[in-house]
């Protein structure tokens, strides 16, 4: 047996043993768990920092992009947060032990449908370290075992955030194998990881196509996948200008490395007066526009576009824009280049939004929004995961609830079967 080998399935045994004594954990104790960790973490601060700021050094040598660097940089309020984060999941409902639903047979037997954890989660991911925290907090409510693999550019913030989220475990007496991570960066590493079927319930990626299209082919375990947020929206002429204008600039620009950035606008032939308007916002944020032969027409500070650029996450300041005759056009356009992760339309005419919210095949779909809500926090569930773009139990962010699984508890009072 390779070292490598050897060492996830230690992990994997360590991670077992504490699910099963997490699935019976009283909320109490898990919810202490995550406090403490919160207080870690906000105590191991300047260590947390100053690991960071290491990792942003290397990034820099390696020439990183900027909007990379921005989801991989952590300062004193992204650290705040991720503790904030720690004690909202601990002030969410326990998702274990709900009952989903329940029936009776004739014969008197009694059926109740429960939320079990799943028990132990692979999560591996790229670039940013707030994840470390997510996934150990949410695993942990859900009382699953979680075994985390972070990228190299985040080594050392995950390295230190993990270590902070362990102390809190010790403090409130909770084996410190609910919270793993693997020790090491050797690539090798991943392909054990997805292969150990006997130790792992479900593999969580999240990071690149490169890396998901991996996971997908290589594991030997279950996937909740996330792929690329190529994400639109759709101006349609009885948008309100000024509002529609206001929504794709922050769709755009608020965050434009994470995976809720809008990257393509389809705009319609009927709004194309507006479109001087939106570029001088955008260009005047350093926003580079790459535009269709009738947008570029209108506005000659678009370049133009290619093929390609329909079909690319540019995770950067970077918008394509492509003008569309109508609803049908924007949805066949939706339809062959998107990822299925978050789309959205701005209009006011009610029949045109429901026919966009239900012909439109994404795991979020929007109205008059910002694609950057596509993102757990926003919908409520504390954190998440990742946003699950396949259509098999978790889809959309990845929470709580879509950390559980079910059984079915049946009650009888003797019966037995003809």
């Amino acid at each position: 047996m390779s070292d490598v080998i050897r060492m996830i399935e230690q992990l994997g045994r360590a991670a077992r043993s504490a699910a099963r004594e997490l699935a019976v954990c009283a909320s109490a104790s898990k919810n202490r768990a995550l406090a403490a960790a919160a207080g870690r973490v906000r105590a191991s601060g300047p260590e947390i920092l100053k690991a960071n700021r290491t990792d942003i050094d290397a990034a820099g040598e390696r020439g990183i992009s900027g909007a990379l660097l921005d989801r991989l940089r952590l300062d004193e309020a992204r650290l705040a947060a991720i503790a904030a984060g720690l004690e909202q999941v601990a002030a969410l409902p326990d998702p274990v032990g709900r009952e989903l639903a329940r029936w009776q047979r004739p014969n008197g037997l009694d059926i109740a449908r429960v939320a079990v954890p799943i028990g132990v989660i692979g999560v591996i991911y790229e670039s940013r370290p707030n994840v470390t925290a997510d996934a150990a907090a949410l695993c942990l409510k859900a009382g699953n075992a979680v075994i985390l693999r972070g990228g190299s550019e985040a080594v050392h913030s995950n390295r230190a955030i993990h270590a902070a989220i362990v102390a809190g475990l010790d403090q409130a007496g909770i084996d410190r194998g609910a919270v793993q991570m693997v020790p090491d960066q050797d690539r090798a590493l991943v392909g054990a990881l997805l292969g150990a079927h006997e130790s792992v319930d479900v593999i969580v990626p999240r990071g690149g196509r490169s890396l998901v299209e991996r996971v997908q082919r290589d594991a030997r375990v279950p996937v909740f996948a996330h792929l690329d947020g190529n994400n639109h929206l759709y101006w349609h002429r009885s948008a309100d200008p000024a509002m529609a204008i206001d929504v794709i600039v922050n769709a755009k620009l608020r965050r434009p490395g994470i995976c809720g950035a809008l990257e393509t606008l389809l705009i319609d032939s009927e709004c194309l007066e507006h479109l001087p308007a939106l570029v001088d916002v955008l260009a005047a944020r350093g926003c580079e526009l790459r535009g269709d032969l009738r947008a570029c027409a209108v506005d000659a500070r678009l370049a133009a576009a290619q093929h390609d650029d329909w079909a690319t996450e540019y995770l950067d300041a970077i918008l394509a824009i492509r003008t569309v005759d109508g609803l049908d056009a924007a949805l066949a356009h939706i339809a062959e280049f998107g990822s299925g992760h978050t789309d959205g339309v701005l209009a006011e005419e009610p029949a045109l939004v429901e026919t966009f919210l239900q012909r439109v095949d994404s795991a979020i779909v929007l109205h008059n929004a910002s694609t950057q809500f596509a993102d757990g926090g926003e919908f409520g569930f504390g954190a998440e995961i990742g946003i699950a773009t396949g259509r098999l139990h978790a889809r959309g962010p990845v929470g709580l609830e879509q950390l559980t699984t079910f059984n079915y508890r049946v009650r009888g009072s003797g019966q037995i079967r003809a």
